[in-house]
């Protein structure tokens, strides 16, 4: 097999769940505030779904593993397991070649391009073939967000279209849930940073 067991327990959804409040524990905090981003907002999502008491606030940008729909999820879980071992054989010539590699970003400032560009040189390809497989393909939080009791503000990229029914998804469906629309596309946090900033400060300012 190759992945072995061990793999699929580390890059599973509770996986991280468990180095996040790992982490919490080891900086000494009883409740932080927490921020998620695509993927990442799925796995901030579930820790505050699981653990809510232990986060003070959670702010999350558009992700479709956060709030896709079933058909999204089922797409996802039949295709992953084939771009995992071509990640993996293929090496930096197959993390290259990926849809989402920085290279094919778009509206990104030149200096945040360039950062993003020289961090994807550090990727291990064995590494994202078992995030590909083992957290990407996880189902979408979508049938838990009425759990929620932690106060969250999802800031949403306006431009992203397919993000458009996740958010009225959110709107109407999380409670303790505030929404601030901004004018970028996936990367809303890196697109318009500033309002960015200035919405996640206006929210824990008031928290």
């Amino acid at each position: 097999m190759w992945w072995s067991s061990a793999s699929v327990d580390a890059y599973s959804p509770t996986g991280f769940v468990s180095a996040f409040e790992k982490l919490r524990e080891e900086l000494g905090a009883d409740r932080w505030f927490v921020v998620g981003q695509s993927l990442g907002a799925a796995l901030t999502l579930r820790y505050a779904l699981d653990v809510p008491d232990r986060v003070i606030a959670h702010v999350f940008t558009n992700s479709a593993s956060a709030l896709s729909d079933t058909e999204r999820q089922r797409r996802m879980a039949s295709t992953a397991p084939a771009m995992a071992r071509r990640i993996e054989e293929g090496g930096a010539a197959g993390l290259a070649a990926l849809p989402i590699h920085p290279a094919r970003a778009k509206r990104m400032p030149a200096d945040v391009h360039e950062a993003l560009l020289e961090d994807a040189e550090l990727l291990d390809p064995v590494a994202v073939a078992r995030f590909v497989q083992h957290t990407a393909a996880a189902p979408s939080l979508r049938d838990r967000v009425h759990e929620n009791r932690v106060p969250t503000l999802l800031v949403a990229g306006t431009r992203e279209a397919s993000f458009v029914e996740p958010t009225e998804f959110a709107r109407a469906n999380m409670p303790c849930l505030e929404v601030v629309e901004l004018e970028a596309g996936h990367a809303v946090n890196i697109q318009a940073s500033d309002e960015f900033n200035a919405a996640v400060k206006d929210f824990y300012g008031r928290l």
